[in-house]
């Protein structure tokens, strides 16, 4: 969302508190930039827009380099979303600022540069890709040390509950960029940053519910909640994960579910398994993204330099005439057809 300078603060400000999610209803998304601000006014303004109507913190920056940093919000049932980026400065979150928040538990991963938080007098982070686990309601300071990205969730407290009773466990101590529900949960997130698939409401609740299950065996859940949120949860954002991972490498030669499932550390046999739970299969589901990026393709006026070959072998296919068959089966025409119906829309 490209807002202009007024608008961005005006549309903002109105938005719920990060220590807020919906309870129901649709996905909501909403970016604001320090870039978009007046630059006399703009760490006054981001620390009206962004550290009293948003995150209820008090910002101070850390050094003498201009200030700057961005945030795209997600809003989903139970869940609010943050990813960004900032130079370095302290986020203090006053006893007095985390009362206005409702009871909610917040993780924040900083995804790069070098970061502090502090809770309860005890250092909650362990370096890039661990996460602080923050209590409701209690006081807190975040600290960029140099410039970097975070995410940062906001869960409900009552759906957390649910799957993870014993969750203040977690409090005073980072969960290790080593736990695997943690990368799971970042690998999660980075996908549906990069994604449109939350504007539909029934989804935006399956992907809150997944993050959820995410955040819970993060946490430390066991027994039947571990079951739970692992057979919900993980299963789903790990094939959420592994079928992103192979959109990104259509164009090998080599792709396969023995080269995917040694990037994402389980077994071939399991990456072919999680198709099979979802009703298809993974050569299916190879050939179909290559189909479909070869089709985005012939229909692109800025690639109409490119040959069928070319477009073929770009797409993964290194058999033209298996290109051939597969492609009219998928489409009903061939890539010639297709083209040519595509030509005729195009600027001279």
């Amino acid at each position: 969302m490209n807002l202009s300078p007024c608008c961005n603060v005006q549309y903002v400000a109105r938005r719920p508190s990060a220590g807020q999610m919906q309870d129901s209803g649709t996905f909501q998304r909403a970016s604001i930039s320090t870039d978009d601000l007046p630059g006399p006014r703009r760490l006054e303004l981001w620390r009206e827009v962004y550290g009293r109507g948003i995150a209820n913190v008090e910002i101070e920056p850390l050094s003498d380099v201009p200030f700057r940093a961005g945030v795209t919000f997600d809003q989903l049932p139970n869940v609010g979303l943050a990813a960004g980026w900032r130079t370095p400065a302290h986020y203090r979150m006053t006893k007095e600022l985390a009362a206005r928040g409702r009871d909610a538990i917040v993780v924040s991963v900083p995804r790069s540069g070098a970061a502090s938080v502090t809770q309860f007098g005890k250092e909650l982070l362990d370096g890039v890709g661990s996460a602080s686990v923050i209590a409701p309601r209690e006081a807190v300071t975040a600290t960029m040390l140099t410039e970097g990205r975070f995410i940062t969730l906001a869960l409900s407290l009552p759906a957390i509950v649910r799957l993870a009773p014993h969750y203040s466990s977690a409090f005073g101590r980072p969960i290790p960029s080593s736990n695997a529900a943690l990368r799971l949960l970042t690998q999660y997130v980075d996908v549906l940053q990069s994604d449109n698939v939350l504007t539909d409401g029934a989804v935006a609740q399956s992907v809150s519910d997944h993050l959820i299950d995410l955040t819970a065996l993060a946490l430390g859940t066991f027994g039947d909640y571990a079951e739970v949120a692992r057979q919900r949860g993980a299963t789903a954002a790990r094939l959420t994960a592994v079928k992103a991972d192979i959109v990104r490498a259509l164009s090998r030669s080599d792709l396969s579910a023995e080269l995917i499932a040694t990037r994402h550390g389980i077994s071939p046999r399991y990456v072919r398994k999680l198709f099979e739970q979802a009703g298809s299969s993974f050569s299916v589901f190879v050939l179909t993204e290559r189909l479909t990026k070869a089709h985005r393709m012939l229909t692109n006026v800025r690639l109409r330099h490119l040959t069928i070959a070319q477009i073929a072998h770009d797409s993964g296919f290194g058999d033209l005439s298996y290109f051939n068959r597969s492609f009219r089966r998928q489409f009903g025409g061939s890539p010639s057809d297709v083209r040519n119906v595509a030509r005729q829309s195009w600027p001279d």
